[in-house]
């Protein structure tokens, strides 16, 4: 069982930015799902940590809960890690996968990557990016539709877009701008000039 005073119930006040060890308690609070849930996959090898030394409590170390969050598609961005949310939607694999380990190399990036419209949209939802790098040519939906129905959403109101493509004109580009773009980059583009945009519409330094 968990610790008999910690019964995963959240608080507003909760702050887990310094937080290095956790209870299943604080990890549920944390995880937003049930304590039981946690201690089963505690007790199943799915989430490490180890026992206080005499006694049957759980701990679980920061980084293991990151992890263990990562792997299961939950936002981080309460533990306070700092790093900014990014989705990619690009059909180009290729693309998809430099531009990723780029953002991950750089350590201030937590990222997603999708192929199409669709799992943009189911992704926006689940992930909840904070920029979007997104291809305006995509094989089920051009990027401008997945752009006004992420615009659409009061919840992503604050969601930046980068729109990328090497096959539009300027007069669409415009249109993109209007439609609640942030800004475009014209492929093909240097990945870390690529990168530094992103950094500048999240407001962070250009370099780490």
């Amino acid at each position: 069982m968990g610790d008999p005073s910690d019964n995963g119930t959240a608080s507003s006040g909760d702050d887990w930015s310094g937080k290095k060890v956790f209870t299943t308690g604080e990890a549920a609070r944390v995880c937003k799902v049930s304590q039981q849930t946690i201690i089963r996959c505690f007790d199943s090898g799915r989430l490490n940590g180890f026992r206080v030394p005499g006694s049957k409590f759980r701990r679980i170390p920061r980084e293991e809960l990151i992890r263990f969050m990562i792997a299961n598609e939950i936002p981080t961005d309460v533990l306070g890690t700092g790093r900014k949310r990014v989705l990619i939607v690009d059909d180009d694999r290729e693309i998809g996968s430099l531009v990723s380990d780029l953002l991950e190399d750089d350590g201030r990036f937590e990222v997603r990557v999708v192929e199409t419209g669709y799992d943009a949209g189911l992704e926006t939802e689940r992930f909840k990016p904070e920029l979007i790098v997104l291809d305006y040519m995509l094989p089920d939906l051009n990027g401008d539709l997945v752009c006004e129905r992420i615009r659409a959403s009061a919840d992503h109101s604050s969601t930046k877009i980068l729109f990328v493509s090497g096959v539009i004109e300027q007069g669409e580009v415009d249109k993109l701008m209007g439609k609640g773009a942030d800004g475009f980059v014209r492929k093909p583009f240097d990945v870390r000039e690529l990168v530094s945009r992103v950094a500048g519409l999240l407001e962070m330094e250009a370099g780490a």
